[in-house]
């Protein structure tokens, strides 16, 4: 319910962001951009992955899902937020070796709440690059065996947006999403993973 409670906050604190940006922002034009949109776009969508490196030993696939702004700076380059919530699904039945014997166990599912920023800049026609960078917060970091509440994270993507008709959107991206140590005594418990993330975005 906490985390329930959290995400909802963030989607009604960004969504008020970009209506503020919108009212700040607003001018009169007939000028297009690439986007065929003169103002800030909001996105809501649906995010999935597979870990990457170490972390896929102990996890399947990631499921989540995302708010994301889009506001306008210059010709084709838009300054993002995003904010998500990301569940990385546990393997069961693993196994370890130690010098005791052998040891099975359930991995718990890793629950995260990202929040980034960045830039995104369409290079041709609906089609754009794009980075971000935050703050990954783990809501369960005690069930993983984690000692810090977050961590740094990355994500570097690219995309396309598919017109619907008028201001409206589908917005598909693929990514790679990285984050510095959750523990600070273990390498391995950096969260890593390609992810898809399918949007219908709208400008405002």
């Amino acid at each position: 319910m906490k985390s329930t409670l959290k995400i909802s906050a963030l989607i009604l604190a960004f969504a008020g962001l970009t209506l503020g940006a919108k009212a700040q922002t607003s001018t009169t034009t007939t000028t297009k951009t690439s986007t065929s949109s003169n103002g800030v776009i909001l996105s809501v969508g649906v995010d999935a992955g597979i870990p990457t490196g170490k972390l896929s030993d102990s996890y399947n696939w990631n499921i989540g899902g995302s708010v994301q702004a889009d506001i306008p700076v210059a010709q084709n380059l838009f300054v993002t937020v995003n904010a998500g919530y990301n569940s990385i699904q546990g393997k069961n039945n693993i196994t370890v070796v130690n010098p005791g014997g052998t040891a099975t166990f359930d991995a718990a599912n890793i629950q995260l709440l990202p929040v980034k920023a960045g830039l995104k800049y369409f290079v041709v026609p609906n089609f754009y690059v794009q980075g971000e960078a935050g703050a990954a917060f783990a809501l369960n970091k005690s069930d993983v065996g984690f000692d810090k509440s977050a961590a740094f994270v990355y994500a570097p993507q690219v995309g396309y947006q598919f017109p619907l008709g008028g201001k409206s959107y589908l917005d598909a991206g693929v990514r790679y999403e990285a984050s510095t140590k959750f523990n600070s005594n273990i390498d391995n418990s950096k969260v890593n993973f390609f992810g898809l993330r399918v949007a219908y975005a709208f400008g405002l």
